[in-house]
């Protein structure tokens, strides 16, 4: 009956199941759109609304690939979040607390968040 437990806990090594990855996901995803998510927004609409050059230097900014990575990758931080909101609110309400229920609204959520991700990045490209 004795089981071989790790002294020292290791978190890349141990393998974590897929609804705590979601639940991870989602606080790293907030924080990210929070603290640089934020600022950035901020100034971007400052510079947009200052004057009609810097709404042109705004403009031909978001041109740029290495502006357009970023901002489909914010669109992940932001539809991942919601969908693991979504599903952090039904499991409040007592829906999908079950393992099959949760790994099948784990999954769900990273699909979610893909699909919206692809959708709304063909549209900015």
């Amino acid at each position: 009956m004795y089981k071989k437990r790790p002294k020292h806990l290791y978190l890349i090594k141990i393998s974590q199941p897929l609804p705590a990855v979601v639940s991870i996901f989602h606080r790293i995803s907030g924080a990210l759109l929070f603290f640089p998510g934020i600022p950035l927004l901020l100034c971007s609409l400052q510079q947009i609304l200052d004057s009609p050059q810097g709404y042109a230097r705004f403009e031909s900014m978001l041109r740029s690939l290495s502006v357009k990575v970023g901002l489909v990758m914010a669109l992940w931080f932001f539809f991942h979040h919601l969908c693991a909101g979504i599903r952090h609110l039904l499991l409040d309400l007592h829906y999908g607390i079950g393992l099959k229920q949760a790994q099948t609204s784990g999954r769900l959520v990273l699909a979610g968040g893909f699909i919206l991700t692809l959708m709304a990045g063909a549209a900015i490209w």
